[in-house]
């Protein structure tokens, strides 16, 4: 099969997952859906794709990272970054030591420098499958929020410690001086470029707006380059790439707090960058499964690396390592938790524990993905003297099992350790929301007043400006009505009134998109009369949605 065929049935079976985790009889996280269907193309064309790491990671990792960035919410993540700096940072130097270590002693064939880099390899968690379990467990949105924190910032660690493994196992040797210092470069450097390529592209981008017009489709073209930009501009710096591209979506978000995006080219880009996340995530998925073949391939040859002959000794490395790596991800959020709470009770502060389900779920939330295979699949071919890289199917093997194992156990984990349990909504994030709505209500009582008074000024109609201004004033009095309860029955009365006129609001949008395109598919009007109604009517109901 050609290559562009290949490509083709990838995106295929990117669609084809959606419905297939609609339709199964049992609940399967889209990614092993995804993985499946991968394989199911391999073993039709009878080889993997082949796999090139640096495209890999220059095709799809900048604009991932980039819109997790983007679209985490930027108060929970300031809000536990103590939390997060210590999953993403102090967890991936535990887990690289202490995985390392394990992996040595259960394989004494693998090089101690080549155990580590197995370990740094599989720390790194993957936001996706997090994602897709979530959405059919009940994942609290704080924990939900620290996992996606979390994942934004372990790969840049775990793919650091990962390079000095590897360098460590090409050299023989291992500076912690020399290691320090790259890695503060990596970080900060990364850091920088993703925050400096955002704001020149994004000043240069309005000057050009202010003074030349915005063209169609340019800002979103503008914004789909950007995390690539980032990206090449930190490696080129012999920077993080991956930190680059984190930080040019987190800096894209409080550029966009400036407001000055048209509201149409808001709705587009989102629904763009929804068809492109989507996309990348699934193909990636679905690349692993069609490594499957080269995969057990290379299991026949770990086998003699292993210094075993029983293939079932492959099988107990694997589920040791997962296994080991649970084990290590429990001990440390637990630690983590019981200093937590010390130092709250020494404060005087309440400290509520929480359970011990939700714990365990911590732990099994941290399954691995596409940056662990590849990062793997760059572990040099030889060393320097021309041998053989030591234990490379192996390492590609093990670290390729891990990662199915890890998504089996939170998919099959997740939804019994959590399910039954009672999460409540975050008060903060209630208050927030109630604040914006009644100020910004507010704010348009203040403007319909002044644009009613300015029209009069200039001669306007006298008898329909008031009537028009009293109408629209009064939806956002009863925004302010239901805002400004103080009752808690009172205020979930009005917020429960609120929903319910949304969606009388949409059912009404609804029918009025159904009629237009029944009088254009009749003649009655245009299609081009039709599209611009249609267009009014998506955007007034993507407002009601949001």
């Amino acid at each position: 099969m050609d290559s562009i065929e290949i490509v083709l049935a990838m995106m295929l079976a990117v669609v084809a997952s959606a419905y297939l985790v609609r339709v199964l009889p049992v609940s399967i996280p889209l990614p092993l859906v995804q993985i499946g269907l991968g394989a199911a193309i391999a073993g039709y064309t009878g080889h993997g794709v082949r796999m090139d790491p640096e495209l890999f990671f220059l095709l799809f990792l900048p604009p991932l990272l980039f819109l997790d960035g983007w679209r985490i919410p930027k108060s929970g993540l300031f809000r536990d970054k103590g939390i997060i700096l210590e999953l993403a940072f102090g967890l991936v130097v535990f887990t690289v030591v202490g995985a390392g270590f394990l992996i040595h002693w259960l394989i004494p064939a693998m090089p101690l420098a080549v155990a580590f880099a197995l370990a740094a390899i599989v720390s790194p968690t993957d936001p996706v499958a997090v994602g897709s379990i979530a959405a059919r467990a009940p994942i609290p949105k704080r924990l939900m929020h620290i996992l996606e924190g979390e994942s934004l910032l372990n790969d840049a660690s775990g793919l650091v410690c990962f390079r000095f493994a590897i360098a460590a196992a090409m050299t023989g040797s291992f500076s912690l001086t020399q290691a320090s210092l790259t890695f503060l470069w990596l970080a900060l450097g990364g850091i920088a470029a993703g925050v400096g390529v955002t704001l020149l592209i994004t000043w240069v981008q309005r000057w050009l707006f202010r003074h030349f017009g915005e063209p169609a489709g340019s800002p979103i073209l503008v914004n789909l380059l950007i995390p690539f930009g980032a990206y090449l501009a930190a490696e080129h710096l012999q920077a993080s790439g991956i930190l680059a591209a984190v930080a040019a979506g987190v800096t894209m978000s409080y550029v966009e707090l400036s407001g000055q995006v048209m509201a149409t080219t808001r709705i587009q880009r989102s629904a763009v960058w929804d068809t492109v996340q989507f996309a990348l995530n699934g193909v990636m998925f679905v690349l692993l499964g069609e490594q499957l073949p080269d995969i057990m391939e290379g299991a026949r040859v770990s086998l003699d690396q292993s210094g075993h002959l029983n293939p079932w000794w492959l099988v107990l490395y694997a589920f040791s390592i997962t296994g080991g790596l649970l084990a290590l991800r429990f001990v440390w959020v637990w630690t983590a938790l019981r200093i937590t709470l010390y130092r709250k009770t020494r404060r005087g502060e309440a400290a509520a524990r929480p359970p011990l389900r939700l714990l365990l779920a911590t732990s099994l939330a941290g399954a691995r993905g596409a940056i662990t295979l590849a990062g793997v699949m760059t572990v040099p071919l030889t060393l320097p003297t021309g041998a053989p890289f030591p234990a490379r199917d192996l390492t590609i093997f093990l670290a390729s099992t891990v990662i199915l194992l890890s998504l089996a156990a939170a998919a099959l984990g997740l939804p019994r350790l959590l399910a039954g349990m009672d999460f409540p909504e975050e008060p903060a994030e209630q208050q927030e929301e109630d604040l914006a709505r009644r100020e910004a209500a507010s704010a348009a009582i203040a403007a319909v007043e002044r644009a009613q008074m300015e029209q009069l000024q200039v001669g306007a109609d006298s008898d329909m400006y008031p009537e028009a201004a009293a109408r629209v004033i009064a939806l956002y009095q009863h925004r302010l009505d239901s805002t400004a309860a103080t009752d808690g029955e009172d205020a979930a009365r009005f917020r429960k009134l609120d929903q319910a006129e949304r969606v009388l609001r949409l059912a009404a949008l609804q029918a009025e998109r159904r009629m237009i395109f029944q009088l254009a598919r009749h003649e009655h009007i245009s299609d081009e009369i039709s599209r611009k109604l249609v267009r009014e009517i998506d955007l007034v109901e993507a407002r009601h949605k949001h």
